[in-house]
């Protein structure tokens, strides 16, 4: 892969972590694989919502989706994604 790939790679991964809403529903989802429904209802969003944005983050391979009977649970897809947030967190904190 170029280095010109990895940029954009890159700069989307950050673009797509950088939006408020799906930081939540990914801190929600960090803690225990939760549906549609209870996501919307801890963050305080419609379901319509909360699933596109789940979408985005599926799409992005942050999250993956399992059915159980008639509701989806989602989850992060690995332990990158918390690893991403645990260091931006201590250099946040670093720095107060």
């Amino acid at each position: 892969m170029e280095h010109k790939d990895i940029y954009n790679d890159l700069a989307e991964l950050f673009k797509l972590i950088g939006d408020p809403t799906r930081i939540k529903i990914l801190f929600c989802i960090s803690k225990k694989e939760m549906c549609v429904i209870d996501i919307a209802e801890l963050i305080g969003m419609t379901h319509s919502a909360v699933s596109h944005q789940l979408a985005n983050l599926k799409a992005a391979r942050l999250v993956k989706a399992e059915k159980k009977g008639k509701e989806v649970y989602y989850s992060l897809d690995d332990d990158h994604v918390e690893k991403l947030f645990t260091l931006a967190i201590e250099h946040i904190e670093e720095g107060r």
